[in-house]
């Protein structure tokens, strides 16, 4: 029996049995699952109907995060899956599906913060790196557009705090099964306080 995507063979609403009118059709077909798991990349084309082509990650370990309140983007690295509000087996396995909750490495974005305002993100009091980054040489006008900038350069507290750990926690919004990509968002203000509720909560049980 192959997967299927129709829906002849199920019920009636009043619980009664269909009789199937017809057999399978190719344009009904499902495939297996991928289960893409946290790993070194390894993703396999597969060719669909009209000869096009879906690219099913079966491993994944990096992929591209947005800071939407910055308008950053980079590339980074998935380091754990820490929540999946659809199944707990999805964390347990270090399962990659859409709309997961992963923590992400961020270096990355710390460093174009750095450069960008020309100010240190959550650096330990006394760090050697914070004397460096303020006390970088600029021309007169760079000089000028990086005080502008400044004036708005605030990062959320609690986003902060996990800067000061070099993680940070993002949602997955791509399909690895489907694009063979695990590209996201960093999760700020009242998302990141919801999914933060919900991890602790689900480690106090």
């Amino acid at each position: 029996m192959g997967i299927s995507h129709d829906s002849w063979h199920k019920r009636r609403k009043t619980g009664g049995k269909r009789k199937p009118m017809r057999k399978k059709r190719k344009y009904e077909l499902g495939r297996p699952a991928a289960n893409t798991k946290l790993g070194p990349i390894r993703v396999r084309p597969v060719r669909t109907r009209g000869g096009n082509k879906k690219f099913r990650a079966l491993r994944l370990d990096q992929g591209n995060f947005a800071w939407a309140s910055e308008c950053c983007t980079r590339k980074t690295r998935i380091i754990d899956v820490v929540y999946n509000a659809s199944n707990n087996e999805l964390v347990r396995t270090k399962t990659l599906v859409k709309n997961a909750i992963v923590v992400i490495d961020a270096s990355p974005f710390r460093a174009w913060y750095e450069s960008h305002y020309v100010l240190p993100l959550a650096r330990r009091k006394g760090a050697k790196e914070i004397s460096e980054i303020v006390n970088k040489k600029l021309g007169k006008k760079m000089e000028q557009i990086v005080k502008s900038r400044q004036k708005i350069a605030k990062v959320e507290q609690i986003l902060e705090e996990q800067f000061m750990s070099g993680r940070v926690l993002a949602c997955l919004s791509s399909r690895p099964g489907q694009t063979g990509r695990a590209d996201g968002y960093i999760l700020e203000g009242k998302e990141l306080e919801f999914y933060l509720r919900k991890i602790k909560s689900k480690k106090s049980k």
